[in-house]
């Protein structure tokens, strides 16, 4: 059911905890399955996203997709993590099964969360970032 990089993120999730002064908060929720997912992103003056850290509440796909989506944007500028996509996420843990792509949709939602956050806080436009919806389901209506 759940591909063997699915199971590690699951079992041996990376960046889990809260960051103390972090550049940007995003916290997103799914009102129908009960997933929240809150992310922390430490950004240089450059824009970089030296760090990246997660607290999630929900099932194993949730777990899995936070601690792979703080992976893939740590590293990258704004830009570059404003183009992580739910597939780029699935992707890089070999495939989700249908049922739990919306956990895919809530870490992409939860990287720009915190991206807007952090670009409220510093007064920046992002081109390309929109403000983010309160509940994915909304998201998934769309």
């Amino acid at each position: 059911m759940y591909s063997e990089k699915v199971m590690d993120h699951f079992n041996n999730p990376r960046n889990v905890g809260e960051l103390e002064n972090p550049s940007g908060v995003g916290t997103v929720g799914n009102a129908k399955c009960g997933d929240i997912m809150r992310i922390y992103l430490d950004i240089d003056d450059n824009g970089v996203i030296q760090e990246a850290k997660f607290k999630t509440f929900g099932c194993g796909a949730a777990v899995a997709t936070s601690s792979m989506a703080t992976e893939l944007v740590k590293g990258k500028t704004v830009c570059q993590a404003l183009e992580i996509t739910n597939k780029a996420v699935m992707e890089a843990l070999d495939g989700l099964p249908p049922a739990k792509v919306h956990c895919s949709l809530l870490a992409e939602e939860a990287i720009h969360a915190a991206l807007w956050d952090y670009a409220e806080k510093n007064n920046l436009t992002i081109e390309g970032l929109k403000k983010p919806v309160e509940d994915i389901e909304e998201k998934l209506e769309d």
